[in-house]
């Protein structure tokens, strides 16, 4: 059984750093209803349709007007039944609509309710729009003009989130009560700089060595173990010393005389930390996300509300 098996999460997000937050906690049995506006939904389906399939596949969709009086309601009925609520709206938009964590827990003591805020709560930027390039780029990760990377306030801020709900979720069980959790992209971008980069590594034994066939390979042999290996490999002693150089043009030519394979093959068994440098791997078949509001019914009909109900709602364009 996996070990979130039991466990209902109302996901309220739009784009990549919620999404991924509810994957993390599907992948392990939660069981996530995707709120979405039935006027197209998560904005991810079109502006990040390539990754939306990967991101939200094993969820279900319910759509919800979440701007409607008649809303309130719903939404009611769904978090009676759900453990865990994900947003990722500005506080005033969150508040506006009624889904911030004082009023839902006001309801619903034993929930626990995760925003994925911009800023903190208590900062003069805490209403200030932003994207994980401009959370990069006040963290102090950005090199102009070189552009980002991968979007680790995004990511980085999913897997806080997730770890912060798991941490709630093992809370709850030992005081019967929920938890009201922020977790500000900025701040999680910030977190980045206490790690270093592959570029703070360079040197002779951790850098990237084009081959004779304009391929490339890894070379990451940090330990003075692997270093006297690579260069016995290469039957170049005189490099033992150029471990941690910062220039090393003659390793770079002697790397460049032969192919990826050839070295490759001489590498074979060798004790070193020395891989090819691949492609992007094509996208594999995946299983699909649900379509927009495909579980409406189901989700709906399981939390009380019937058919006539649900007719209503939909002929006022709620669901």
């Amino acid at each position: 059984m996996p070990p979130l098996d039991g466990v209902r999460v109302l996901d309220l997000t739009r784009l990549l750093p919620g999404a991924y937050a509810t994957k993390l906690l599907a992948d392990r049995g939660a069981d996530v209803v995707k709120i979405e506006d039935p006027r197209g939904g998560d904005t991810m389906r079109t502006l990040g349709a390539r990754y939306f399939d990967a991101l939200n596949h094993g969820k279900k969709s319910v759509t919800l007007d979440l701007r409607s009086a008649d809303a309130s309601a719903v939404l009611d009925a769904l978090l009676a039944r759900a453990d865990v609520v994900v947003d990722s709206f500005r506080p005033s938009t969150a508040a506006r609509l009624g889904v911030d964590a004082a009023t839902l827990r006001r309801r619903h003591p034993r929930l626990i309710c995760a925003s994925m805020i911009g800023f903190p709560r208590d900062s003069t930027s805490a209403e200030r729009p932003a994207h994980d390039i401009n959370y990069e780029a006040l963290a102090g990760l950005l090199r102009p003009p070189v552009a980002p990377g991968p979007l680790v306030a995004d990511i980085g801020a999913a897997m806080q989130t997730a770890i912060a709900v798991l941490a709630a979720i093992v809370e709850r069980q030992r005081t019967g009560v929920g938890a009201a959790i922020d977790v500000p992209l900025s701040e999680a971008a910030r977190e980045w700089t206490l790690f270093p980069s592959t570029r703070d590594f360079e040197s002779a034994c951790y850098a990237l060595y084009e081959t004779a066939d304009g391929e490339w390979l890894a070379l990451g042999a940090l330990e003075a173990k692997f270093w006297q290996t690579f260069c016995a490999a290469l039957e170049r002693p005189e490099f033992l010393p150029l471990q941690h150089a910062r220039r090393f043009d003659e390793i770079r030519a002697v790397m460049r005389t032969k192919t990826r394979d050839e070295w490759l093959a001489r590498f074979e068994g060798v004790d070193t930390c020395l891989t090819p440098v691949v492609g992007p791997p094509d996208s594999p078949a995946r299983a699909k996300a649900p379509s927009l509001g495909a579980d409406t019914d189901a989700v709906l009909e399981a939390a009380g509300l019937d058919a006539a109900s649900r007719a209503r709602l939909r002929d006022r364009r709620v669901i």
